[in-house]
């Protein structure tokens, strides 16, 4: 199956504070926050939505087609992708601006304040999935994660109108984008992709009830953090996912990317959208445990223990004529 994943291409910078954001909050001066967190540790990763979410992919044993816009500075970026099975020659290089960085600080309870600066991301809106297409002799299905605003719309009316099923996942993006864009975003998706937060960021900007949604979408997805994801179609009962255990907690960084690396590689292997949820819970799980979002790995024999432990043996044999991971 071709997969083409567009999104963000960018460098994390993470960072550690020791206390709590709630306690640093005047409730009545809400309205002009103004705040300096003394951290105690940084990491510079490799980061972005779609990056992370090919990186998955690609540690599973499939080769995503990444697309998206880097600057000069991804080479090395570049190669380390390509080492774990990505695809990176549909990605667009800028002349005259850098790879986007994500700056994120994260306080004892898991919370995240961020900021996010575009850099080349913003040329993500000249990319043309046509000739994608053609270099791969079709594609099967595009996925639209956080991105340049104008290119996840120039993505997914590509799709749309050149017949290539989508997946949405706009979640980064709902903040800013307006209800009008973002039912142009969902309107006609395979799948639509977010967290039970955005679920509701979703209803509220759209206008659109949870049925009304399912009326426009083949499988809607909602991830629930320590609960495990809730997979929902037309007609059909709610189907719960249970989370995979997790050996520690690290950094939640990515832990979204990961979990669609998972579903979006059943999927690819034709698998039933509970294993596909599975899959995805446990490849997210693996991000939870380490700082960065591309620094774990994914071995066949450990990978289906963990998910035998957690689905039961007869899960782990269906999966395991797919699975081939990336590391031993």
């Amino acid at each position: 199956m071709r997969i083409a994943v567009t999104g963000s291409i960018a460098t994390d910078h993470l960072m550690i504070f020791p206390g709590r954001f709630g306690d640093q909050l005047i409730a009545d001066q809400l309205d002009r926050v103004s705040l300096s967190f003394l951290v105690d540790d940084l990491q510079i990763r490799r980061g972005g939505c779609a990056a992370n979410i090919a990186f998955g992919m690609g540690c599973l044993g499939l080769r995503p087609v990444l697309v998206g816009a880097v600057g000069a500075d991804f080479a090395d970026y570049r190669s380390w992708l390509e080492r774990h099975g990505v695809d990176c020659d549909s990605v667009h290089t800028s002349e005259v601006h850098h790879t986007a960085r994500f700056l994120c600080t994260t306080d004892e309870n898991h919370n995240q304040i961020a900021s996010f600066y575009t850099g080349a991301m913003a040329e993500a809106r000249l990319i043309e999935l046509g000739p994608i297409a053609e270099r791969l002799g079709g594609l099967d299905l595009v996925l639209v994660s956080p991105n340049d605003p104008e290119a996840m719309l120039r993505h997914t009316d590509e799709a749309r109108g050149r017949g290539i099923p989508f997946a949405a996942d706009p979640s980064q993006q709902l903040a800013r984008m307006p209800g009008e864009e973002i039912r142009r975003l969902i309107d006609g998706a395979a799948y639509l992709f977010s967290n039970d937060y955005e679920k509701g960021l979703i209803e509220q900007k759209t206008g659109w009830s949870d049925e009304e949604t399912l009326d426009r979408v083949g499988v809607r997805v909602t991830t629930l953090g320590p609960k495990g994801a809730v997979i929902d179609r037309k007609g059909e009962p709610s189907l719960h996912v249970s989370p995979a255990p997790e050996l520690g907690k690290a950094d939640p960084t990515g832990v979204g990317d990961a979990f669609r690396s998972g579903f979006l590689s059943g999927v690819a292997w034709g698998l039933p959208l509970e294993r596909c949820g599975q899959i995805g819970n446990l490849t997210a799980t693996h991000v939870l445990e380490r700082v960065g979002c591309q620094e774990y790995e994914l071995g066949r024999q450990v990978f289906l223990d963990r998910f035998a432990a957690a689905y039961g043996a007869a899960a782990a044999e269906e999966v395991a004529g797919f699975v081939r991971c990336h590391h031993p």
